[in-house]
């Protein structure tokens, strides 16, 4: 244990060191292409180069319009969810039920899936499920998108002509012989098979930390790279507790499993255990299939200093354009990671961590499995780490 947390400190120590010295880091731009077929490809084009990372298994054909309560929060044609176990790109909002109009991209592990047994957010007829296992590619491996990424979508050339190669050929000569350049998914958009869909992802590497004061009214600060800490915002509600976030199974403790408008998902389960807890925007909190949320210890609910300012649903940096699952393996490698040295796979991860009430020391979150709900209530402070994109 003595050992983990040294090894632990070293990689904070590395990331805050680079962090402090690289305020002119760039921004890290990529596109993830999928296209909409059986054995169609999937993508990244990046710094004019294209890399293909899976393959979809089975492509959707239809979209779910009765998308989670916080799609809503998330703009028309973008992702509206990133984790490790499933993507939701959102078309536009149901005007009869305010909730998005979703697609859903899937792990490997999810083909066989019987969504009875699984408590998330799951609509398989508007699934692609594609060959990318979770936690890895773009389910929170090198290539994850963000809450907000741009989404767009190219109807593609007759099925006889389609081989599609490069994201080159979607920019410049779609347009020609039935086929499209990429736009923004209108409303009532369904989707065909041999659509390719188009994610333009932007990182950002201006923040440090988040750290949140686990306290009723405890400061929520942020650390931007080379300035001063900025209190934004006030804890409502401390986590106590640790749930059964089914997705955490595929997360590491003291990793991001998911993000979207209203959501914070943070492992503290090894990989293959379940267990977690979340934090969320006030507003959120007041859903009505959130009542649990107020009543049991597995949240954190947080809002701004002034109980007047909205809410923070879909807002930066929490809940929109900064945070994503992120691990890259030191060892084991997946497409495109070839020539990631161990040191960027180590800053380019979002890393939570925990300091303990009375102490002064930050350490690794507890290592915590299935519901336990006093399993955190001697935490005194929480704070996420942010990535440096890998070179």
């Amino acid at each position: 244990m003595r050992a983990f947390r040294i090894a632990a400190m070293v990689a904070l120590a590395l990331l805050a060191f680079a962090a402090a010295a690289s305020a002119a880091t760039p921004v890290r731009e990529f596109q993830i292409v999928i296209e909409n077929t059986v054995n169609g490809r999937i993508f990244v084009w990046e710094d004019g180069k294209s890399v293909e990372i899976g393959k979809v298994l089975a492509p959707c054909g239809s979209v779910s319009r009765e998308g989670f309560t916080a799609s809503s929060w998330a703009p028309d044609s973008s992702v509206c969810a990133t984790a490790v176990n499933a993507i939701h790109l959102k078309i536009a909002n149901n005007l009869e039920t305010a909730r998005g109009i979703l697609i859903t991209l899937q792990p490997r592990e999810f083909l066989d899936f019987d969504p009875a047994n699984y408590g998330s957010y799951f609509s398989q007829s508007s699934s692609i499920f594609t060959d990318i296992p979770a936690g890895s590619g773009i389910f929170g491996g090198m290539y994850a998108p963000l809450v907000g990424s741009k989404l767009e979508v190219a109807h593609t050339l007759p099925a006889k002509l389609r081989e599609v190669v490069e994201y080159g050929v979607l920019t410049q000569e779609f347009g020609k012989d039935g086929s499209s350049l990429p736009q923004a998914l209108p409303a009532d958009y369904m989707p065909s098979e041999g659509d390719a869909f188009i994610i333009t992802v932007t990182r950002q590497a201006d923040i440090d930390y988040v750290e949140f004061d686990n306290s009723f009214g405890g400061y929520i600060t942020v650390k931007r790279i080379g300035q001063e800490p900025e209190v934004i915002g006030q804890v409502l509600k401390p986590v106590a507790g640790v749930g059964r976030f089914g997705g955490t199974v595929y997360a590491r403790v003291g990793r991001i499993r998911a993000n979207h408008p209203g959501v914070i998902d943070i492992s503290t389960s090894p990989m293959g255990e379940i267990g977690g807890f979340q934090i969320i925007p006030r507003k959120h909190a007041m859903s009505p299939e959130m009542t649990f949320a107020r009543t049991l210890t597995q949240w954190v609910v947080v809002g701004p200093i002034d109980g007047r300012n909205p809410s923070w649903e879909g807002l930066p940096p929490l809940f929109c354009a900064h945070l994503y699952p992120s691990y890259l393996p030191l060892l084991d490698s997946e497409p495109g990671m070839d020539e990631v040295s161990a040191l960027n796979r180590l800053l380019s991860r979002f890393y939570v961590v925990g300091r303990m009430r009375g102490s002064e020391e930050w350490g690794p979150l507890p290592s915590v499995t299935g519901r336990v709900d006093d399993a955190l209530v001697d935490l005194g402070a929480i704070r996420i780490y942010f990535p440096l994109p890998a070179d």
